[in-house]
């Protein structure tokens, strides 16, 4: 898979770019600020519908515009499909197909599939378990796009039954209230089970993926292992090496609704929803401990990397290759994580950089280079390609 054509339209710092992209490995070079991680922001957000930086779409669209546009032609496996999202400024998002409108911007999902390292990798290791679900649920949808409506019915009724828990514990708990309680805990059994077996399944088909990247990073370390964390499922659904069953959504659905109703009262009390997979966490072992509060600062960069690695490689086992987006890595990383990023970034099909300067990227990689710079007044500043940069050294 790779992206042969890229637009923007009033993205973030630019205000129009065209680029036209190869197969291989292209770096885009400039100083911070220029406008460079804007780019591969642009290209993760077609893949997965959100910004690896901020949680909201309104920071995305450029300063003074209404709505920002991103769009991509997209080959995979010698088919080539245009793909395109409007973000609008207090409206919904629109997407087309091959300039044909979708009904939600979700079904674009799968069409281009990426792996994405950056910086903010880190917080996987050492941030709070919304980074760690945002990792597996993203990962989940890159396998099964489906996944992203039932991850938003999910959400929904999650609100939903979250407001009535509040009313129904300030008012005298009425036969109508706990009656229509009854109801959303099984429209939210039904969508966890669902979201629940896809995270177990890939806990399980990610953990040997996982364990080899690390070795080949970090082979003098402690050996690194994942395991799904909740404090409501039985321990034999929490081993990685347990076989996914066909069965589990049914039985997961069961153990849902048995202990929705065992933590009602503690629910209604506290009108807070205290069950399902928006509370659970991936644990992130190396040895006997946990990363998390244990690890130094090279093995959180080893494990984020490993995940990011392993991610790739499960990926690139099960269906097309996905694009690779390495944004300012290199330069975090010493000289053995470096040649283990630039071995995978070697073989991949498609491997888009942002550097800011070349002796930032290793010298095997030969990626052709493209210079990024900003132009204009500090409030209206826009970035552009502004030639193709000097060769490596």
């Amino acid at each position: 898979m790779f992206i042969r054509a890229l637009s923007l339209r009033d993205f973030r710092s630019w205000e129009h770019a065209e680029l036209e992209l190869s197969p291989g490995r292209t770096v885009f070079l400039g100083s911070n600020g220029n406008g460079k991680t804007n780019l591969l922001e642009a290209i993760g957000y077609l893949a997965t519908l959100g910004s690896h930086r901020v949680a909201a779409d309104a920071p995305l669209i450029r300063m003074g515009a209404q709505r920002a546009r991103i769009g991509a032609t997209v080959v995979n496996t010698g088919r080539e499909l245009r793909v395109d999202i409007e973000l609008n400024q207090g409206a919904a998002n629109r997407a087309q197909i091959n300039r044909s409108p979708v009904r939600r911007p979700r079904e674009i999902l799968g069409i281009l599939q990426t792996v994405l390292f950056a910086p903010e990798d880190l917080a996987l290791v050492r941030g709070d378990p919304g980074e760690r679900r945002r990792f597996l649920d993203e990962l989940c949808t890159a396998r099964l796009p489906r996944l992203a409506g039932v991850r938003s019915d999910y959400d929904r009724v999650l609100r939903q039954r979250s407001a009535l828990l509040k009313t129904a514990g300030r008012q005298a708990r009425s036969r109508a209230d706990l009656s229509t309680l009854d109801v959303w805990d099984g429209h939210l059994a039904e969508h966890a089970s669902v979201l629940l077996a896809e995270r177990l399944r890939l806990v399980h088909d990610l953990y040997p993926h996982l364990a080899q990247s690390y070795r080949s990073i970090a082979p003098e370390s402690r050996p690194a292992a994942i395991a799904y964390r909740s404090a409501y499922l039985p321990p034999e659904f929490l081993d990685p090496a347990r076989e996914p069953q066909s069965d589990d959504t049914a039985a997961l659905e069961e153990i849902m609704l048995r202990e929705l109703a065992a933590a009602r009262t503690k629910e209604l009390e506290r009108g807070v929803c205290l069950v399902g997979p928006h509370r659970d966490d991936l644990d992130l072992v190396l040895g006997d401990a946990p990363a998390k509060g244990f690890a130094s600062h090279g093995e959180s960069w080893s494990f984020a990397l490993a995940l990011r690695l392993g991610a790739f490689d499960l990926l690139r086992s099960t269906g097309a290759e996905p694009v690779l987006l390495l944004d300012d890595v290199f330069a975090e990383l010493d000289r053995r994580r470096r040649t283990a990023l630039a071995e995978v970034a070697a073989g991949a099909e498609q491997v888009l950089i942002t550097a800011a300067v070349p002796e930032d990227v290793p010298a095997e990689l030969a990626a052709a280079p493209l210079r990024v710079e900003t132009t204009g007044e500090s409030t209206h500043r826009t970035s552009r390609i502004v030639e193709h940069a000097p060769g490596f050294a």
